[in-house]
């Protein structure tokens, strides 16, 4: 898929969604869906914009060239030096073009590390479209701990940032997942005709992000997305620092770290209902 961002207009007028995979280039699941299932496909209602976050990234397989395109959707002052003179800035600053013409995003990913079950991150303004989606947990509370992804900056400028993780990036049904979401969000945003049921979902609510202090912050052991840590339970070592979890948490994303202020894990607790 090119470097353009592809638009489909419906026969009639809607809402306006855009779709994006490859924000990572790393993560082709989405960019294999968006092919397969968006690529000369006609709608009835609206207008749909569709394409690659990050072609050069996807073409050397790297999850970014420069700079993480899913951290600089923030304001420049928020941005470092090497952040804002990156390619993935220049990237940014064209897709927020098309960001800003539409209602609804629809951003997927796939994890580095191997994880139990696909989830959904979004924020509550997202409740009336996530449970059509065939995904049974919803993960929120990153705009408050890690902002400046697509979803982010959706918000940020009050319309609406879905961000669908189909799941690990090696497994084969990721493509399926991300595929059947895809149908799935057109079908809720009217885009095709079809039936669309709501599910039971869990939620997740993210309270911590643990940014590496030291250039040597290693993990006690691999965890899985979602595993449970205890409250004093060691998650890893930065430097000489034992750094423990302050209360039974799940914890996501765990990396090991080789620089300071690299993103070494995040934890989150259950919850009853899409909050905040």
């Amino acid at each position: 898929m090119p470097k353009k961002i592809n638009q489909i207009i419906g026969k009639n007028a809607g809402s306006v969604s855009i779709i994006l995979a490859g924000i990572h280039g790393n993560e082709k699941c989405g960019v294999q869906a968006l092919r397969s299932v968006m690529l000369n496909r006609e709608i009835e209602n609206g207008r749909i914009f569709f394409g690659c976050g990050n072609p050069l990234a996807i073409k050397t397989n790297k999850r970014f060239v420069e700079s993480d395109l899913n951290r600089i959707f923030k304001n420049d002052q928020q941005l470092s030096v090497k952040e804002r003179t990156s390619y993935e800035y220049q990237r940014a600053q064209f897709l927020k073009k098309y960001l800003k013409q539409a209602d609804v995003l629809l951003d997927i990913h796939a994890s580095t590390i191997p994880t139990p079950k696909p989830f959904v991150i979004c924020e509550r303004n997202a409740k009336k479209i996530v449970p059509y989606l065939p995904i049974d947990l919803v993960v929120f509370g990153f705009d408050k701990i890690e902002p400046g992804g697509t979803d982010y900056y959706m918000n940020n400028i009050g319309k609406i940032g879905i961000c669908l993780e189909a799941g690990y990036l090696s497994d084969p049904q990721s493509i399926k997942l991300a595929e059947e979401s895809i149908v799935a969000f057109l079908k809720t945003q009217k885009h095709i005709n079809g039936k669309v049921v709501s599910r039971r979902q869990a939620y997740i609510q993210m309270y911590k992000k643990y940014y590496a202090r030291t250039n040597s912050f290693t993990l006690t052991k691999s965890f899985n997305n979602f595993d449970i840590v205890e409250k004093g339970q060691v998650i890893g070592i930065d430097g000489q620092i034992k750094i423990k979890a302050n209360k039974k948490s799940l914890i996501l994303f765990a990396h090991n770290c080789q620089r300071i202020g690299a993103e070494a894990f995040l934890l989150g607790e259950r919850k009853k209902a899409l909050s905040g």
